[in-house]
């Protein structure tokens, strides 16, 4: 206890800061460039499903890496392997600047969302050396806040690069940033995993962690509701420019500007999640965004059944999923991650390669559907509807128990 509490104080002194400074880079490479994704179906003479699967790509890397990745950190300590990672993402990331063909680029996302991934795992694995319980969640909140500033601000930013430069310009500008992040890293960030707490590699150990994380009660029902917060963040953003650019006739630049607002509703429920976390039930808080989950794929369901394609209608709808899916994400992160005393870093990845290796299907699903009007990712939100309100209903009460100081 007096190590967490060490760890504590240190995060209060400036950890915290550059956490918020790391995360977003798993999310940035996969939202910054969807501006171009138009202009990439012609510049490599590609469709635009093969182009909405750089996007798949990027997150099977991340799936794929989560659990390895977080295992090296609980053995190797948290710096090193953060530094490794970004070291990764910014070499990707000028290979994807000069990527020639749709099926290299495809590749090289892969591999890109390995490196993006230590971003996320290692991010909330400092966390988790340093907090527990409801602060822990509340925490995990900020982080979530951050990891919202992508879809925030990248496609806002991107398009603008898009328009100054090309899509290729956006994965350099992507490279710069975390290459400004990893000396950050280097010169700020301490280790808050010391030798004594880390834990040597072994395989039967591994196993039997993973095993005992799937049958703890709740946390395969929070990771599960994660994850079809997280898809339908994501689907989104994958068909959101379409929708605006291609069938509403808007360009890159104006398509960034709406994304900026729509992203702003969903860091409002990252930041609402951070706030509310410390004094609300945990059953009245979830149940309050997955209304705004809800009633937003209803609207877009509805709407495109009826009068199809629509500026304000996909708006509306897109912002109420975002909203609720901002609380819902770093809520049940928080929530899975707190079940556990140590070995976040395994654990962390455990949560997010399993929700990455389902929004990874979601985002397949998503590429493939039918872009004349809202009604078709209507009904997907509306799948992910079912799972996660079934999910919550069973979890929430265990789910605040577990999660009290």
């Amino acid at each position: 206890m007096t190590a967490l509490a060490s760890d504590a104080g240190r995060a209060r002194g400036g950890i915290v800061p550059i956490l918020l400074c790391v995360v977003p880079f798993s999310q940035i490479p996969l939202d910054a460039y969807t501006p171009g994704l138009p202009q990439m179906v012609v510049d490599l003479a590609t469709d635009s499903a093969s182009m909405q699967n750089t996007v798949t790509a990027y997150m099977l890397g991340m799936s794929l890496a989560l659990v390895p990745v977080g295992i090296a950190s609980d053995t190797l300590g948290r710096r090193n392997v953060l530094l490794a990672g970004l070291s990764v993402l910014i070499a990707m990331s000028i290979a994807c600047a000069l990527a020639a063909s749709a099926s290299l680029l495809l590749g090289l996302r892969f591999l890109q969302g390995i490196g993006g991934c230590t971003c996320l795992v290692v991010a909330y694995a400092v966390a988790a050396d340093c907090f527990r319980g409801r602060e822990l969640m509340a925490i995990s909140g900020l982080l979530g806040a951050a990891w919202g500033l992508a879809p925030v601000l990248a496609p806002a930013a991107g398009g603008f690069i898009v328009e100054l430069t090309s899509w290729r310009g956006v994965f350099v500008v992507v490279a710069v940033a975390a290459a400004l992040v990893a000396t950050i890293v280097v010169f700020l960030l301490p280790e808050t995993l010391p030798a004594d707490r880390r834990a040597p590699f072994d395989p039967r150990r591994t196993a039997g962690i993973l095993r005992d994380a799937i049958v703890r009660p709740g946390f395969i029902a929070f990771v599960l509701v994660f994850a079809a917060a997280a898809s339908a963040q994501l689907a989104f953003g994958v068909v959101a420019p379409f929708f605006y650019q291609t069938g509403l006739g808007y360009s890159a630049a104006i398509y960034g500007l709406v994304a900026l607002g729509l992203g702003g509703v969903n860091l409002a429920g990252e930041l609402g999640c951070a706030h509310f976390a410390r004094f609300m039930p945990a059953r009245m808080l979830g149940f309050g965004a997955f209304a705004l989950f809800l009633a937003g794929s209803a609207v877009l369901t509805v709407t495109g059944m009826t009068i199809g394609l629509d500026f304000m209608s996909i708006t509306i709808g897109g912002a109420l999923v975002l909203g609720g899916c901002g609380v819902l994400c770093p809520m049940m992160y928080g929530m899975a991650l707190g079940l556990f005393e140590r070995d976040h870093g395994l654990i962390g990845g455990l949560i997010s390669a399993l929700c990455y290796l389902a929004v990874s299907g979601s985002m397949a699903i998503a590429a493939v559907l039918p872009e004349a009007t809202q009604a078709p990712i209507g009904w997907l939100y509306l799948g992910l509807c079912i799972i996660a309100g079934t999910l919550l209903a069973i979890s929430l009460p265990s789910a605040a128990r577990a999660t009290q100081p």
